[in-house]
């Protein structure tokens, strides 16, 4: 088995270093906080000229046909820049629903448009705050129609179409759930900004009254489409983790050797280098689970739910460390709003949660190890 990225994909990697480093640095980011937040507009077109969205779509669908090996790299170097932009809602969820579920005349209709940067999407499961079961979707779908709210919606204030898990018979299982096409900009569609710890990628609340949607898939598979989305979401949500992880070391590590105190680098102190060595230990844990996770996606192999829950709830523990103690290193200065550490802390919390709460990935990763196990 290669551990490692081919000469072209290291060679896109370098590319998408190069182009985030001109176009979306701390500077960015600062400037949306201090406005009204969102995404970057003009990032968002600059990165769909650069053909990144259609990355992993089949090229019969408007896409470049590259692999998930290809987009792995782009998400690692979106998470180093904290790209904000609706890259993930609509690339990781939204796409990989339609390519998952969709008919070929869903996929021939919208895909191009994500491709082209021209459609942002969402996906919509939660009802409320927890782990989102069978028994928790209250959402119907019936006749075309869909009712019901959607809560803590990622981008959902700035996407054109959003991909629901609903009700689609009376069924209070599994058996009874399908995924749903929705138009977010037609009638009875109601959407209601809510606060969000990372102002760059804002949240919405979701009514649905009666508004037109289509079916996406089959009835009774909607639960099975709903979990393999999210475990190839979990796999490149873990590359920028893991990207964001890697600047909060080298910003801890550059701050320290820098930072003087009693005649000497704060580097040199013992509870620093633990600091620092702890975040590089947790670091590539997190990046050779998101290695395998990526491996499994690109193959098709059947370790694919195990290893996108080890990717998962590794990479989250080790951006959410990596942040954390990035700001101890900096000290005092590391809690003032001036400093960039606080942007690293606040999107490492919302990705930590976008894929739903860490004990669920938590559950999900011991179910798989006692099936392997069996």
């Amino acid at each position: 088995m290669n551990f490692d990225f081919s000469e072209e994909q290291k060679q896109i990697k370098d590319q998408a270093r190069k182009f985030l480093s001109e176009k979306c640095s701390t500077k960015t980011v600062r400037a949306l906080y201090n406005g009204a937040g969102g995404s970057d507009a003009a990032l968002w077109r600059q990165i769909a000229e650069m053909g990144w969205m259609g990355t992993a779509i089949p090229e019969e669908f408007g896409g470049l046909g590259l692999g998930y090996l290809e987009l792995c790299v782009v998400a690692e170097e979106l998470g180093r820049a904290l790209a904000p932009v609706p890259f993930s809602s609509t690339v990781y969820l939204f796409a990989e629903a339609l390519i998952a579920a969709g008919s070929d005349e869903q996929k021939k209709r919208l895909l191009p448009k994500v491709a082209s940067g021209e459609l942002i999407g969402t996906f919509a499961r939660a009802e409320g705050p927890g782990a989102v079961l069978p028994k928790t979707i209250r959402a119907t779908l019936k006749g075309g129609k869909l009712s019901g709210t959607k809560t803590a919606v990622t981008d959902g204030m700035e996407a054109d179409f959003a991909v629901v898990l609903a009700r689609g018979s009376d069924d209070a299982g599994e058996r009874g759930l399908q995924l749903a096409l929705v138009d977010l900009k037609a009638k009875g569609v109601e959407r209601r900004a809510i606060g969000s710890l990372d102002p760059s990628r804002p949240a919405a609340d979701i009514a649905f009254e009666g508004a037109n949607a289509e079916a996406l898939g089959k009835l009774g598979e909607g639960w099975q489409n709903a979990e393999r989305v999210l475990q190839h979401a979990a796999v490149l949500t873990a590359f920028e983790q893991v990207g964001g992880a890697d600047v909060c070391l080298a910003m801890a590590k550059d701050y320290a050797m820098q930072r003087y105190a009693f005649g000497r680098p704060i580097a040199s102190f013992q509870a620093i280098k633990h600091k620092l060595a702890d975040m590089y230990v947790n670091n590539e844990l997190a990046r050779s689970n998101a290695y395998y996770g990526a491996w499994a996606l690109s193959t098709g192999a059947r370790e694919l739910p195990l290893a996108a829950a080890a990717a998962r709830v590794s990479a989250t523990q080790a951006f959410d460390y990596a942040a954390k103690e990035n700001i101890q290193t900096h000290g005092g200065i590391g809690f003032t709003w001036e400093a960039d550490c606080h942007f690293y802390y606040k999107r490492s919390r919302q990705l930590g949660l976008a894929l739903g709460p860490q004990r669920a990935w938590k559950d999900k990763l011991v179910g798989e190890l006692e099936r392997s196990n069996a």
